[in-house]
């Protein structure tokens, strides 16, 4: 009997890319593909479109700062907008388990079409599927944006000096699902970091373009695996744990669970690599939107072994490997 499916081949670091490159690569791969970004970017015409899909499980569908509907939203325009593509149209298929709340699912459209409205995107084409179940809901969606002309969004372009910034506190929507579940007898009045980031980065690509080496929103796995992804043989990041931004209550379920935030999902933020002349007006860009206030310089890129290696607040030293399992399953 071979290898089967378990959790944490859902958990976007090595499961998941050992299942992608396993399992999908060897017979869908292509120049676009292989990249394996956040959209597939591609070029029809004079035009630089982006493309994203992607699929929410979420657990419960409600939560403090948002919803399935409003997750899903933000989840797709947030790969669009990583990849420096303004959000053009969106699809939905919604997969609802028989028992569920109409007046829930009335609530969930309604924040789903808020978000894509915010954002000034369409929406283009939807499906409803019911199937047996408890009353859960799953949404598939699908992305569609123009890259703007001015940028070059590549890990490829990330070398020695850049500045690393994080655009507000990490681990807020992990923590926010996994305690509004109720099965910790723990509870805390922080909401999610939910939100679309056109609004937040749109003004940062239009003033400072090339300056922008690379953009990724860490969302499953969190801050230390996305960074894991994205650095390359030759480079390490230096990550300063002091300077990243954290809710006080995160830091506390954090250490009383045994959990570490660095790894706990974003679901509102971005982490943006930055050539180190530009880094203090990125910044300004930044916190001069709601989204952005917390933003922070977090560290930068040395020359190294493609490590990331975090510095405590004591001065010392850990490797930040790519997460393994998931935390906590389904907060996405």
């Amino acid at each position: 009997m071979g290898e089967r499916i378990r959790l944490g081949h859902g958990s976007g670091g090595v499961l998941s890319r050992k299942l992608v490159e396993e399992a999908f690569l060897p017979f869908l791969g292509n120049p676009v593909l292989e990249a394996l970004g956040d959209s597939g970017v591609f070029r029809l015409g004079e035009r630089r479109l982006a493309l994203t899909t992607d699929s929410f499980v979420v657990k419960p569908p409600f939560f403090p700062g948002g919803n399935i509907g409003k997750l899903s939203a933000s989840g797709t325009i947030n790969d669009l907008a990583v990849s420096g593509a303004r959000p053009l149209f969106i699809t939905g298929g919604f997969v609802l388990e028989e028992g569920l709340d109409i007046d829930d699912l009335t609530r969930i459209a309604s924040s789903f079409a808020e978000t894509i409205k915010e954002v000034e995107a369409a929406f283009v084409a939807g499906d409803t599927k019911v199937i047996e179940g408890s009353g859960g809901i799953i949404v598939n969606t699908a992305g569609l944006g123009e890259v703007l002309p001015q940028l070059n969004l590549s890990p490829e372009r990330i070398e020695p000096g850049d500045r690393i910034i994080v655009t507000g506190t990490v681990g807020d929507h992990g923590f926010a699902v996994i305690l509004a579940r109720g099965e910790l007898g723990l509870s805390a009045d922080f909401p999610s970091d939910c939100a679309p980031l056109w609004g937040l980065l749109e003004p940062l690509y239009a003033e400072l373009g090339p300056d922008i080496k690379f953009v990724r929103d860490p969302t499953r796995g969190g801050l230390a695996t996305v960074l894991n992804e994205v650095c390359g043989p030759g480079l390490d990041f230096l990550i300063n744990e002091q300077d990243v931004p954290l809710r006080p209550e995160v830091a506390a379920a954090s250490e009383l669970l045994g959990l570490d935030p660095l790894y706990s999902a974003c679901e509102g933020r971005a982490v943006i690599f930055v050539s180190p002349d530009s880094a203090d007006k990125a910044l300004e860009i930044l916190k001069g939107h709601p989204l952005g206030k917390g933003s922070a310089v977090i560290g930068e890129v040395t020359e190294g072994k493609g490590l990331v290696v975090g510095i405590t607040e004591t001065g010392g030293r850990r490797v930040l490997d790519m997460l393994a399992e998931d935390q906590y399953p389904r907060i996405c």
